[in-house]
């Protein structure tokens, strides 16, 4: 037993004829070896040894798969997602909250269009802020829609945007005018369309990242081929953020003809009216040589445009030949220099504000009252209102009052709130001045005014009043107003010859008060009486001999 040696050497291993060692029971070291090494599965046993070389990777293909043992995934596999990320879900989130903000405001100031709450006036009619958040809200919409398939160009389109935005900011904040006219709201508004923008590149740029991380770690590699589905919600999107840049740069084109606008010299006053809530802009002519003739204020309303709109050159002559003394006129609330007035406004309102501008400015009369078209309308309650200190009226085509279901019509209000709604965009007012060569004073109160994102406004109030507000007032006017105030009336002959009703309303005009001295109907004279030489004639004879008539029971009266 001492001779038996347990440690021989490898040579005193039992070993078969062919060097293979033997598998009998009796080998101990043999058995001893083969519990030292794992055992592999069969196959592995048949892969090749490979050299390493330039396509071998330095790192494994997911830590995920060396630590799970599970094969990657397919690129196509709804597995692979930038969600997958809290990062990117918390983005998802917060944009979310940005368009519930969007609506929210978006609603707000669709409400204040109708009905301005205290604090929600915008002086130059709300339409960009409106505008501003609706853009918004379909950026917002659609970076929902193309949340997990960021592009690159997206991006680029959306920065483009961003910039334009930031130069329509500084042009509001910059231009004083403008500012103003916009207030609080369209600022907040600009700024809240900017952000929106700045966070869609953001986002898009970080799940673009997130997207490449996600595939990387599950399918081993980031892709870059897309398939059909994406292209196409891809070219959708783009599609869309390039009419958003389109729209932008119509927004850019038309903020700046406004800015450009508020250069123009305003010829009279702008008054503060209802508590600092707005201004209107009034003009009065200085003192004329003629002081007999000065002892009676003629003061021009304007009908569906502004004064400035061509009754005032007939007014300007007339007081340089000497047959006025002097005139005053005013710009309705919307029309011509005025500021919007706050939602609802009916015409008994808007003869508040006047009555209130000339007490601010000191002008006391007596008047000699002189209107046109529609603007007849708001003479009619300012003169029953203030019978003491009106010595005389001229009417020049009026509107009946059996026209305001006309005016205030559901269609012609949606007509005024949509033509307010795609006034930013500035279409035709661009068109207007770049083919037409349409000046400052053709937008504020000539041929383009009526494209006036202000004046929109001021034709929207004046429809959701009229048969609400303005009818019992002219009602109301009609019953007091002195029937002993000297009448003229000056009618559209292609009016009366058109239409037998508008004929009977003026008959029925020449019936306000008792003492009627004229009534005159221009043949082949439109609406404008004043832009044909007989109604330009007629209407300066009737002023005339109005204010003869006038300045006579002054001096009797003194």
């Amino acid at each position: 037993m001492g001779n038996t040696d347990h440690g021989n050497s490898k040579g005193d291993h039992p070993e078969s004829r062919d060097g293979i060692p033997s598998t009998n029971g009796f080998d101990n070291r043999g058995n001893e070896e083969a519990d030292s090494h794992p055992r592999q599965h069969p196959l592995s046993q048949q892969v090749t040894y490979r050299e390493p070389d330039e396509y071998t990777r330095l790192l494994p293909a997911s830590a995920h798969h060396g630590i799970s043992g599970q094969p990657p995934l397919d690129i196509d596999d709804p597995a692979v997602s930038p969600l997958n990320l809290w990062s990117i879900r918390f983005l998802r989130y917060f944009t979310i909250t940005f368009l519930v903000i969007a609506c929210v405001w978006w609603l707000v100031l669709l409400v204040t269009t109708f009905v301005s709450p205290q604090g929600f006036h915008s002086r130059g009619g709300g339409w960009f802020a409106f505008g501003y958040t609706s853009l918004a809200i379909g950026i917002l919409m659609l970076l929902l829609f193309s949340f997990t398939i960021p592009s690159r160009a997206e991006e680029v389109v959306q920065s483009i945007i961003a910039v334009l935005l930031l130069v329509n900011m500084i042009i509001i904040l910059s231009v004083p005018g403008l500012r103003q006219e916009e207030g609080w709201i369209g600022l907040a508004s600009a700024i809240f369309v900017l952000c929106v923008t700045l966070w869609a590149v953001c986002v898009d740029r970080s799940v673009e990242w997130g997207k490449k991380e996600e595939e990387e770690r599950l399918t081993g590699r980031a892709e870059s081929r897309r398939s059909l589905k994406e292209w196409c919600s891809v070219f959708s999107a783009l599609t869309i953020m390039v009419i958003f840049l389109a729209i932008t740069i119509l927004f850019t084109g038309a903020i700046s003809l406004r800015a450009y606008d508020q250069s123009l010299e305003v010829p009279g006053k702008r008054v503060w009216v209802e508590d600092h809530n707005y201004r209107v802009h009034i003009y009065c002519t200085p003192q004329h040589d003629d002081k007999g003739r000065e002892k009676v204020t003629v003061f021009l309303e304007g009908g569906e445009r502004a004064v400035a709109n061509g009754l005032l050159d007939w007014a300007q002559e007339n007081y340089v030949n000497g047959t006025i003394g002097k005139f005053c006129y005013w710009d309705r609330p919307g029309y011509g220099f005025s500021d919007v007035a706050p939602s609802p406004l009916s015409a008994g309102m808007a003869a508040d504000a006047l009555s209130e501008a000339l007490v601010k400015i000191d002008e006391k009369g007596p008047f000699i009252l002189v209107a046109h078209g529609v603007g007849s309308i708001y003479t009619r309650i300012f003169a029953s209102r203030h019978g003491k200190s009106i010595k005389g009226l001229m009417l020049i085509d009026p509107l009946h009052e059996v026209y305001l279901p006309n005016i205030g019509s559901p269609g012609r209000g949606f007509l005024m709130w949509f033509r307010g709604v795609i006034s930013p965009l500035g279409l035709e007012v661009l068109f207007n001045a770049i083919f037409k060569a349409r000046s400052r004073e053709d937008r504020i109160f000539g041929r383009s005014s009526y494209l006036n994102p202000k004046t929109i406004k001021a034709k929207l109030q004046e429809s959701l009043a009229a048969n609400t507000f303005t009818k019992p007032e002219v009602s109301t006017s009609k019953a007091i107003l002195s029937r002993k105030i000297p009448l003229v009336v000056v009618s559209s002959g292609e009016g009366v010859k058109r239409d037998h009703r508008w004929d009977w309303a003026q008959k029925e005009a020449s019936e306000l008060t008792d003492n009627l001295l004229h009534w005159d109907i221009v043949n082949k004279a439109g609406h404008k009486v004043w832009e044909t030489a007989d109604g330009w004639k007629v209407m300066s004879k009737r002023i005339e001999k109005l204010v003869d008539v006038v300045i006579k029971e002054q001096e009797h009266l003194e």
